[in-house]
């Protein structure tokens, strides 16, 4: 029996952003009409974070497996990713593991592609105005997301570490070719942006929806616990909400619950799932003056889609480590 063991450079290498886009907006398609088994996350205190566990399957293409992850909100300052875990991918017909994959790079990737399946969805047509808020490995990767479905002209960012909206701007200004500004506070950024990203660890607002302009698209992707939350209940209540997947949204989603105990919205505030949308299902943007907001909370399907085009693609390539067993 042989596993194919793949690394973070050679997850970047095999899995290019506008494909792994094309790849969500299948997998959410997918997810929306049911065919594919996903129960909501484990989720487990330790020491210094916490750890998960989000398995599920597929049934295009036919696949199942796992995601194991720790979350550690303290290792960026460590310089590693918050989020370190293996995707573990079997194939359908004996049970048999075929492939044991990074899944901090798998992490970073198909978070951003979902957020950029969303604004190509929901965004106005010629927004090009983006303020991501936060600066670390999620930053990165949803700036290239930005860049790989709208013409983005200005980019600002903050991060409450200020030296880090600085590198982030020296970084990827030079890296895409694009203006970049490091700016003081949230609302700097945000005031007169069209497309927000909040990519932050943040477990309390740092977005406050007085700050958000009209016709705007936010993607809310940094809360991932019904404890956290990264915008505030002014900023749900003014946006058309769209989510990945109801049932852990319901479960998970820090900024949606607290609004609903507040008696601010209801369930009916959740329009649709993204792929609702993006199968045509349900309707995105009904106007051009609407704020849409789409809230990540990622799922295990995303994962193992991502983790089988991986395969296939490494298998093609000769890439990766073997091991018989």
């Amino acid at each position: 029996m042989e596993i194919r063991i793949l690394r973070g450079p050679e997850i970047k290498a095999l899995l290019p952003m506008d494909a792994c886009i094309a790849l969500m907006r299948r997998t959410m398609i997918a997810v929306s009409e049911g065919r594919a088994r996903i129960p909501l996350r484990s989720v487990v205190p330790v020491t210094n974070g916490f750890m998960g566990v989000m398995p599920g399957a597929l049934a295009e293409p036919d696949c199942f497996g796992l995601k194991l992850l720790s979350l550690f909100p303290g290792n960026p300052a460590a310089g590693l990713s918050s989020h370190l875990g293996l995707v573990l991918l079997f194939e359908p017909e004996h049970g048999r593991p075929v492939a044991m994959m990074d899944a901090a790079e798998i992490t970073a990737i198909r978070t951003a592609a979902a957020s950029g399946l969303a604004t190509d969805l929901l965004a106005r047509a010629d927004a090009g105005d983006l303020a991501i808020l936060g600066a670390g490995e999620q930053a990165h990767s949803h700036l290239e997301a930005m860049l790989a479905v709208r013409p983005i002209r200005r980019v600002r960012v903050w991060s409450r570490t200020a030296a880090h909206a600085e590198a982030f701007a020296a970084s990827q200004g030079a890296k895409w070719d694009i203006p970049i500004e490091a700016v003081a506070d949230p609302e700097a950024a945000v005031t007169g942006a069209d497309l927000v990203c909040t990519v932050s660890a943040s477990r309390e607002p740092i977005l406050k929806g007085a700050w958000i302009a009209p016709g705007a698209h936010l993607n809310v992707v940094g809360a991932s616990r019904a404890e956290a939350v990264e915008i505030d209940t002014e900023a749900v209540v003014r946006s058309r909400f769209f989510v990945d997947y109801r049932p852990s949204t319901l479960a998970e989603a820090g900024e949606y619950l607290r609004a609903v105990a507040a008696g601010a919205i209801g369930e009916d505030h959740i329009q649709a799932e993204i792929g609702e949308v993006a199968s045509g299902a349900k309707p995105g943007r009904g106007s051009p003056a609407e704020i849409t907001l789409y809230k990540s909370l990622g799922i295990a399907a995303q994962d193992l889609a991502a983790a089988h085009f991986l395969l296939d693609a490494a298998r093609a390539a000769g890439v990766g480590q073997t091991v018989e067993f």
